[in-house]
């Protein structure tokens, strides 16, 4: 055995974990704690929520009889204890890479996972499922929820609590964790509520004590559950949020005590019915430079374990900075401008403006749909809502688009941020379907920039548009391309532009996949090919004038995206081509009809065919 873990490595899954003894868990916890540290290091991922989860992974796994008992957790960001509890401790290392596990739980992955946990808030929902289920089926299952108190802001959870409120006989447990941080500090009404809660110190313990007396007495449950509503209207000066929904409300007790959660967990499984346990932990606990730094080490890249210092990539800016310092410069000389975010603004760089202008900027919790809504009814009255959402995560806000926003034809400027492959998050985080899902919605703009200038000046263009005017970009650095301080110029709509002249061959690409066609077409031309290259610039309206130019001087061309191909840019282009009656021989690359894993960018890229190689092999094969 590695002389460096005492603990470590006896345990290979939860029924190795029992064998450990309640004094004996701190001191696992800890080298659980040192493992993640450790690999995260050197393979980055998802690491300040995931330190804070420790104890409640290690404690769930120790009093549950998983995976009997069902364990859904909100995200994912909090499971890496739970993968490594589970088997996975040696796979570990793999996490995010190429042929590796996932990030997130995977129910295809572990029979441990018994939910996909990607985006925010559903693990209410999930959990409700399938403890109505286990009602149904005459089946004796306990099933816990563990929900972050960012996830608790998102309406989905919102849904979730509502409907099992309702079902007095299905025994749900949801473990809300509070570390008053989502990715950034969380806003509303809620986190207020929590602070309230949490922060009470009379009540708090009178609620203790009263749970003691439940634990020893259930008798006396009703007249306790009397006792504490009065508590919490005495202290609080209103009854439970959650209690008033009918979940059963304990807490809150320190979630980084695994002895403490042990006990109550314990307790908790001999009640029936719709619980919430409130529990408060420290995001990057037990890590020093994580605690200190919350969000910068929510996922901070590689780093010194020793130092905390981070070795993120140097050279160009990040898109992302791209539309944070611009939107700052629009928002200083049209007071009309207004940033919007479902709960990141670091993530989206909208923090740039809010150190400037707090009152003109909205962090609305991660709620995509009210983000996408509530934009609208700031067009509604005069202003221009510039709405930040990451590609993935506007899928859940499709309905509010097009009902809100399409069909009035008000001015919101949509930024999906993360479109295209996004690397190592996997299928749960790809933007690969936005060009697919946007471009069959009436009065609706669609630009695709191939650098940092073209963002800059289609977030310009945007503000003059007065229409819904959506702008996808990736996740990353750019291109290198001058733009800081650069004078504004619209870029009209629905116009392309050539890239580069040639006679045998075209390319017509769709945002930064030009760069991609770019080293493909130096590469063909060094062998004698001579390949023209489009950048359509506007997928919605396509220039059509362009495009007629290339079906009349090309009889091959090929269409590259960063997106899903069915109904992608390609099939557009070909629809294009086959109503002009142009006898034209289409290549499409771009994401096939599948789920892409995880990996890097390029490895992606490379192998969903569309990187530099995979463009000149087309030039090759169709000349």
């Amino acid at each position: 055995m590695n002389s460096r873990w005492r603990y470590l490595m006896r345990v290979n899954d939860p029924a190795d974990l029992r064998t450990l003894t309640p004094d004996e868990l701190p001191a696992y916890c800890e080298e659980v704690r040192r493992y993640i540290i450790e690999v995260c290091s050197v393979n980055p991922g998802h690491l300040g929520s995931s330190l804070g989860a420790v104890e409640l992974a290690v404690a769930l796994h120790y009093v549950y009889d998983t995976p009997h008992d069902r364990l859904i957790w909100d995200v994912g960001h909090q499971a890496y204890a739970h993968k490594i509890v589970t088997g996975r401790r040696e796979a570990f290392a793999s996490q995010r890479t190429l042929g590796g596990i996932s990030g997130f739980p995977r129910m295809s992955e572990s029979e441990y996972d018994t939910f996909g946990c990607g985006h925010a808030s559903v693990s209410i929902s999930a959990a409700f499922g399938m403890a109505k289920a286990a009602e149904l089926q005459g089946e004796k299952r306990k099933v816990v929820a563990v929900i972050g108190d960012g996830s608790m802001t998102g309406g989905l959870a919102f849904e979730g609590l509502n409907n099992a409120g309702d079902g007095k006989n299905s025994d749900l447990l949801v473990i809300l964790n509070d570390n008053n941080m989502a990715i950034d500090r969380p806003t509303g009404a809620l986190g207020r509520y929590l602070v309230r809660v949490s922060t009470s110190r009379f009540y708090n313990r009178l609620k203790r004590s009263l749970w003691r007396m439940l634990g020893r007495t259930p008798r006396l449950l009703n007249l306790i559950r009397k006792a504490g509503n009065a508590v919490k209207q005495g202290v609080l000066q209103n009854s439970n949020f959650f209690e008033s929904l009918n979940f059963r409300y304990f807490g809150r007790i320190d979630g980084n005590d695994v002895r403490e959660l042990v006990r109550v967990l314990s307790d908790l499984k001999r009640i029936g019915g719709p619980k919430l346990l409130h529990v408060m932990t420290v995001k990057g606990k037990g890590y020093a430079p994580a605690e200190t730094h919350q969000t910068d080490f929510h996922a901070p890249g590689r780093f010194d374990p020793e130092t905390g210092r981070r070795m993120g990539p140097s050279g160009a800016d990040r898109y992302q900075d791209v539309f944070g310092q611009t939107l700052l410069d629009l928002a200083r000389i049209d007071s009309r401008v207004a940033g919007i975010t479902p709960a990141m603004p670091t993530g989206c760089s909208l923090d740039i403006m809010m150190r400037e202008m707090p009152s003109r900027c909205f962090d609305v919790g991660i709620a995509e749909g009210h983000a996408v809504t509530f934009s609208a009814g700031l067009a509604a009255s005069g202003m221009v809502p510039f709405c930040n959402i990451y590609s993935t995560f506007m899928q859940r806000a499709y309905d509010n688009f097009i009902h809100d926003v399409a069909i009035p034809s008000l001015p919101v400027v949509l930024c999906l941020d993360r479109s295209g492959v996004v690397g190592e998050d996997g299928a749960t985080h790809h933007g690969a379907f936005d060009l697919a899902y946007m471009g069959c919605i009436p009065n609706t703009v669609i630009a695709a920039p191939s650098d940092e200038s073209e963002l800059r000046n289609m977030m310009y263009t945007a503000l003059q548009a007065g229409t819904p005017f959506v702008i996808r970009y990736p996740r990353g650095t750019g291109a290198g391309a001058c733009w800081r301080g650069c004078d504004f110029a619209e870029i009209p709509v629905g116009r392309g532009r050539c890239l580069h002249e040639g006679s045998d061959i075209a390319i017509v690409s769709a945002g930064t996949a030009a760069r991609q066609c770019e080293k493909a077409v130096a590469r063909a031309e060094a062998e004698g090919v001579s390949a023209a290259h489009y950048d359509l610039r506007y997928v919605k309206p396509l220039d059509e004038e362009l495009l007629r130019e290339v079906g009349r001087r090309f009889r091959c061309v090929i269409t590259v995206e960063d997106g899903s191909l069915r109904g992608g840019v390609g099939e557009a282009v070909t629809a294009f081509f086959n109503r002009e009656g142009l006898a034209v021989r289409v290549r499409s690359l771009g994401i096939a009809d599948r789920f892409v894993e995880h990996g890097t960018v390029a490895e992606l890229q490379a192998l969903c065919g569309y990187d530099a190689d995979a463009v000149y092999a087309a030039v090759k094969e169709m000349i």
